[in-house]
């Protein structure tokens, strides 16, 4: 199948963004504050707050700077100011995110106090958006986009129509050469042996499922003999899906009926390659669309059945819905109303099809309902107590 055409943003390490986005990255929460000051001095730069502090150890460190340094190296991100309380960590910042080629500079807020440091940064701040503000964007293809997929809000019409959607443009995706993956480790309980069986390979396979295994683990531990409340949730329930079961199920929809997965992630690991990825990940939409964003995702595919707004602030976030009440009563969240072909006016080839349109145009700047609205929500994953 032949990519389309998209126009985008080339970064310095070859890698294709669809948007622009000048970035005040704050290293911890004590940062929050100064980082959203040289936002609101320098406008049409983006401040990116979270509730982190300093106290991680162990995976739950690595994973955070794998996190904040993925999230300032996404090819979203034309330049990147980053804010910490104290130099080394700081540092530590500008240096990953300074290996992908992408203008950064950090300040520290220790010794120098928050108004020096907003001076500071809010003068380097408006020297990227300028230089920002007359990159122009290049002919691409769609294969080279990085593109992930998560549900949310999941009902009955997700596993009949949004989510196959989905899965019938991922087909298209692979098929063409680019780079997709998919998560929420939670919501494959009960498909696990389906979704070990879709590896490309038998090691592939087993990797998968160590990774569901360690998940279950936890789970047996606290001895939560289901995941009553959580999995599936209130809203999951309300709209049909009365088990754990019957939503992975139609969650496994979204990665089509031809692609098979190449490998295994870590959280907020970036693909080594082409092709279908799974990645460990939280079905807490914030959380997991992070992740994504983080590993260098630049369009994010939500199916939704009840309806979830959940956006990102640096990752355009495309909702697709099937239910017809939905995309009545929340239809300034939906980008692609697919409910026709639970009428049977719609194929799901064609609605794959238009899926890969709006990706297209969405690539090429239109806006997404989430990035309209204002939904920039950004939560990292924590794994273990603080030190």
């Amino acid at each position: 199948m032949k990519a389309p055409k998209i126009w985008g943003y080339r970064r310095e390490n070859g890698k294709v963004g669809v948007r622009n986005h000048v970035v005040i990255l704050p290293l911890d929460d004590l940062s929050n504050a100064a980082s959203e000051a040289v936002a609101s001095i320098v406008k049409g730069t983006l401040a990116i707050p979270h509730a982190y502090g300093r106290l991680q150890f162990g995976e739950d460190l690595e994973l955070f700077f794998r996190t904040m340094i993925g999230t300032g190296s996404n090819p979203n991100v034309a330049a990147v100011v980053v804010i910490g309380i104290e130099p080394e960590w700081t540092e530590k910042l500008v240096e990953g995110i300074a290996a992908t080629g992408k203008p950064v500079k950090g300040f520290s807020i220790e010794r120098n106090g928050d108004l020096k440091t907003i001076m500071e940064a809010s003068r380097q701040a408006k020297e990227y958006l300028q230089w920002a503000s007359e990159l122009k964007r290049t002919e691409c293809t769609l294969d080279e986009l990085y593109v992930s997929i998560k549900c949310g809000e999941s009902d009955t019409t997700s596993g009949l129509a949004s989510n196959p959607t989905v899965g019938n443009a991922v087909d298209k995706l692979v098929e063409m050469g680019a780079t997709v993956s998919f998560g929420e480790t939670s919501e494959i309980t009960g498909a696990e042996l389906v979704c070990k069986q879709r590896a490309a390979t038998p090691e592939v396979g087993e990797e998968f499922y160590r990774v569901w295994q360690a998940y279950n683990e936890i789970i047996l531990k606290h001895k939560t003999d289901d995941l009553s409340g959580s999995q599936p949730t209130k809203g999951n329930i309300r709209g049909g899906l009365t088990t754990i079961e019957e939503k992975a199920f139609g969650n496994l929809q979204k990665i089509g009926k031809k692609s098979r997965y190449v490998g295994v992630l870590k959280p907020a690991e970036a693909p080594r390659g082409k092709g279908l990825w799974f990645m460990d990940t939280s079905s807490a939409a914030a959380e997991a669309v992070t992740l994504w964003a983080a590993s260098g995702a630049v369009v994010h595919l939500f199916p939704t059945g009840q309806g979830n707004i959940v956006g990102n602030p640096i990752v355009p976030v495309i909702k697709i819905s099937a239910n017809p009440i939905t995309c009545s009563t929340m239809s300034e969240h939906i980008d692609l109303n697919v409910s026709a072909i639970l009428r049977g006016e719609l194929t799901l080839d064609q609605a794959g099809d238009m899926l890969l349109d709006l990706i297209v145009r969405t690539a090429n700047g239109r806006l997404t309902a989430a990035e309209t609205l204002g939904h920039r929500e950004f939560v990292l994953t924590k794994l273990y107590v603080s030190a």
